[in-house]
């Protein structure tokens, strides 16, 4: 068995603006690194925020150079970091929920939100899905939110080898246990590691729950944030199986 260290970063965001929140995301990345981490996902729409009424006017095509240095400093520190973002893919395109992966390579991947939760149409279109990507000799197939509510998702992902199922999600304390009873599920049914990234706060008006957890591939707890708040769930693989770390993310 290699060694893996993946993370969700359970991050709090602040409403629309996007330069403090690259800024806070470069803290989690840091940290994350100091911890060996090689896998870091956020919540659904981190950067900006799940703020729908802002969607049209913050979203960026994905190699736009306002997250150059996001991806200069994923690369630096050698973190394969996702984060959330609305995007367009070209200047008529509609706005997708985006989750842009940062690789560790200097590469850039993407991946749009292909399920919708209802009342998201207003702002946003469906989008595509992506590529799985590789973390060491691990494959990963991305998810944000409501497409796991789907289980062909899921199903598709475990089809395509994916080792990990990694979702960035903003999930309330209404719908808390029923979504980590299907996310549970699906490691067990699948044979996935099955990460989720919770907000850690009020974002566009909902109250997250934050809890944000990783399941083994049998199904069983790994690791889960104690409450809300900006904190991360570390994971890490060894020859004895995985083990947990909950570190606080302040501000130095």
């Amino acid at each position: 068995m290699t060694t893996l260290t993946i993370a969700a970063a359970q991050s709090i965001s602040i409403a629309g603006d996007l330069a403090a929140n690259i800024a806070w995301h470069r803290r989690f990345m840091q940290i994350a690194a100091e911890q060996g981490v090689q896998l870091l996902v956020f919540p659904e729409l981190s950067l900006t925020g799940y703020e729908r009424g802002l969607a049209a006017e913050l979203a960026i095509t994905p190699q736009a150079g306002i997250l150059q240095s996001l991806r200069d400093f994923a690369r630096e520190i050698g973190v394969t970091t996702v984060v959330g973002m609305p995007i367009s893919l070209s200047d008529d395109s509609p706005v997708f929920i985006g989750a842009l992966v940062l690789g560790a390579d200097g590469s850039l991947g993407v991946y749009s939100k292909q399920h919708l939760h209802p009342g998201e149409e207003v702002a946003f279109a469906p989008g595509a899905g992506g590529s799985t990507l590789w973390v060491g000799a691990d494959t990963v197939a991305l998810a944000v939110c409501a497409d796991f509510s789907h289980a062909s998702h899921a199903a598709a992902a475990a089809e395509q080898g994916a080792d990990i199922y990694a979702a960035g999600v903003l999930i309330t304390e209404k719908g808390y246990a029923a979504d980590t009873t299907l996310l549970q599920g699906y490691a067990n049914k699948h044979s996935m590691v099955v990460l989720m990234a919770n907000h850690g706060g009020t974002t566009g008006g909902w109250e997250s729950a934050g809890r944000s957890a990783i399941w083994a591939a049998d199904g069983s707890l790994i690791g889960i944030a104690p409450g809300k708040g900006n904190l991360m769930v570390i994971a890490r693989r060894n020859a004895d199986g995985w083990k947990a770390q909950i570190v606080t993310v302040s501000e130095r």
